[in-house]
Order: structure tokens, then sequence, then C-alpha cells
């Protein structure tokens, strides 16, 4: 029993010891960090500022349309007898494409001739009538000077004379009007071929939907095919507030898509939406890229990058030599002599992924992109291979 007192007793001696030393090492640390121009170097990593071509590159994304799509659909019903194109089909300006039932409407057409010839031959009958009731008009004007006949039978001659005149007059508007007729039956013979038809250029487009099968009864303006002009593609991409006064007509783009990863398109911006949708705050934009071999197509997902500025001979640092003190931003500009490190605040351009760009005030020598967390203005720095 009084062995292990005696062992608790120099248990509790020798911890009382340690603690009075460990105490004592602390004081003297303190007093040596207390003494003025005694702080600690701080071990640093730095970088030369460099003179750098920078780009200020922002990327988007969006999706490709055709230049220009319409449905292509008959202006009167029937049944669809031929079909001509399918979906992936090229056509040119006025093609035909398509061909409905036309009995019915050839049938129209012989209907309205036959009228028209009607019309005509009545024309020549009361042409006749007219001749006759002139030439009694005429002679009973002169057997009138000569006072042969009353003015009552005079009266009668003329009576007859303008009526033969006005039967004529409605005999020549009908064969107009039988004409015009004709005309509008021979037009609805027509749209039983569809054609396509587009006003600007004559180059190919293609057919990107097929809507029905031939057979099939139509409605007038029921779609039959979707043609779309591929040659030039349109990317939309829609841009926020803060980059929307950034982009002007004609301003240079790259596209990329997944379906061709080793490949860049170029484009320009040739619409800008004059207003942001209030829903979402973005305005659409649209970019136009000649597709020459149909590469893009409609509806892919594309990423578009767009060049707001660029600098050939810019003053840049790493990002990591940016810090913060009170409040400003800056860097630590290293005297690899004096091995001091001096806080610069500095105003920053563009930024991208290697570099940023100070823009004032003018730099020189080498900053410190590493340590700069444990630095003040002119504190102490340890360089890699220099000795504390």
């Amino acid at each position: 029993m009084k062995k292990a007192v005696w062992v608790v007793l120099a248990l509790a001696l020798a911890t009382g010891v340690v603690w009075r030393g460990c105490q004592a090492n602390q004081e003297r640390k303190k007093g040596a960090r207390a003494r003025p121009g005694q702080a600690q170097a701080v071990a640093v990593i730095v970088q030369p500022v460099r003179r750098e071509a920078i780009r200020d590159i922002r990327e988007f994304s969006g999706s490709i349309l055709p230049n220009s799509q319409f449905l292509v659909a008959p202006k009167v019903a029937g049944r669809l007898e031929r079909l001509l194109v399918n979906v992936g089909d090229e056509v040119r300006n006025g093609a035909l494409i398509a061909h409905l039932d036309d009995l019915e409407y050839q049938q129209q057409v012989e209907q309205a001739r036959a009228e028209l010839d009607v019309a005509s031959a009545n024309v020549v009958d009361l042409q006749s009538v007219l001749d006759v009731a002139t030439r009694e008009f005429e002679r009973a004007q002169a057997l009138r000077k000569r006072q042969v006949i009353s003015d009552a039978d005079m009266e009668q001659a003329e009576a007859q004379f303008r009526a033969s005149q006005a039967r004529h007059a409605v005999a020549q508007a009908q064969v107009k009007q039988r004409e015009a007729a004709l005309k509008a039956a021979q037009v609805r013979l027509s749209y039983t071929r569809i054609e396509v038809a587009w006003a600007d250029g004559d180059g190919k487009r293609v057919i990107g939907e097929r809507f029905v099968d031939q057979g099939a009864m139509l409605r007038a303006n029921d779609p039959i095919v979707s043609v779309l002009d591929v040659q030039t593609v349109i990317a939309v991409i829609f841009v926020i507030e803060r980059d929307y006064p950034l982009l002007r007509l004609g301003q240079a783009a790259s596209i990329a898509t997944d379906a061709f990863p080793q490949r860049r398109f170029e484009g320009r911006i040739v619409r800008k939406a004059p207003m942001l949708r209030e829903s979402s705050r973005q305005a659409r934009v649209e970019i136009a890229v000649d597709n020459p071999d149909r590469a893009l197509a409609p509806g892919m997902f594309v990423r578009v990058a767009i060049e707001y500025a660029a600098r050939d001979q810019a003053t840049v640092v790493p990002p990591a030599a940016l810090a913060r003190r009170d409040g400003k931003s800056g860097i630590f500009l290293a005297d690899t002599d004096a091995l001091r490190a001096k806080f610069v605040p500095v105003t920053t351009g563009i930024v991208d992924s290697r570099w940023v760009e100070i823009t004032d005030p003018a730099i020189t020598g080498n900053v410190v992109t590493l340590g700069h967390h444990l630095l003040e203005d002119g504190a102490a720095i340890i360089l890699p291979g220099s000795r504390p």
C-alpha cells in the first residue's frame, strides 16, 4: 500500500514539472513575438508578372433551328393521289411534290367552259336582234323627218332599240362573268398540283417531315410535308441582362456540338431581341451558321462561344495571385532582393482560366501566388531555395 502511494506521488511530481516547463516555454515564445522587429518570415511561392494575349470569351447553351421552315398544304380538298417526296428529299423552288385527284375539278372546268359558250352564243343572238332594232330605229328617224309616221311609232321604235341595247350589254356582261368562272375553275384545277415555292432564292431545300400518305382524304390547308432551309442554320441562345449590352449584330461566334466534338462552326449574330422576357429576364439572340454539308441539324444542342473583348499585350498575373486586405482587392508584389512583400491594390480587366488582366496600376516583377493568406503589407518572406 505504501509503495502505491509513493508511485502516485512521484507521477504527480513529474507531471507538475513538465507542466511548469511547458508554461515557461510558452512564456518565452510570447516574449519573443512581442519584441519588435522579430516577426517570423513566411514561406511563399512567386511567379513573374507577364505580358500575354488575353480574351474575354463567354459560353452559352442553345439549340439549332432551320433558317426557314414552312408547311406545304393543299388549297382545295381532295384525295391525295400521288406523293412524290419523302423525308430527307431535296426539292427545288417550284417543284411538284404531290397531286390530288382532279376529276371533279376537271368537270367543273368543262362546265364553266360550256356555260361560257352558251353566254357567247347568246351575245351573238342578241347582236342580231340589236342590229335589226338599230335599222328599225334609223328608218323610223328618217320617216319621222318626212312626217310619215307618228310620234308614237317613233317612240316605240326607239324603245325597242334601247331594250335591244340593254339585253346585248347584259349578255356581254354574262360572257365576262362566265370567263371569270372558267378561270376560277381552272385555278382550282391547278391547285390539285401541289408545288413548293419560296421567294428568297432558287437553292435546294429539304423535306423535314411527312404528315400524310397517298390515298388520304385532305381538307384545304391540311399539311402534307414541311420544307426546311438548312443550307444556313440558326443557333438560338438566351442571354441575361449583364451580357445583353455586350452583344452586337455582326459579332462573330464559335459553335460546338457533341455530334462533332473535334469541329468548330463559325457564325455571326444576325438578330438580337429588342427586349428581355419578363419571366426569365433573358433576351433571344440568333446566330447564322453556314451549313453547306448539313452537318448541323435542327434540334441539335450546341455551345456558343462569343468573344466580348481581347488584348494582345495585356499585363497579367495568375488568378491565384489575387488577395483581399481591408476590403480591397490586390496583389502582393515580392521584392526578391529584400525578401519583403508589398500589398498593392489593383483594378482588374479581363479574366480567363489562366490569367487575370491588371489594368491599373502598371506593375512589374514577381507576385506571390501561394502563401499570401499569411502575409501583411511589408511582411518578410522566404522564397524556395533561400535560407530563412
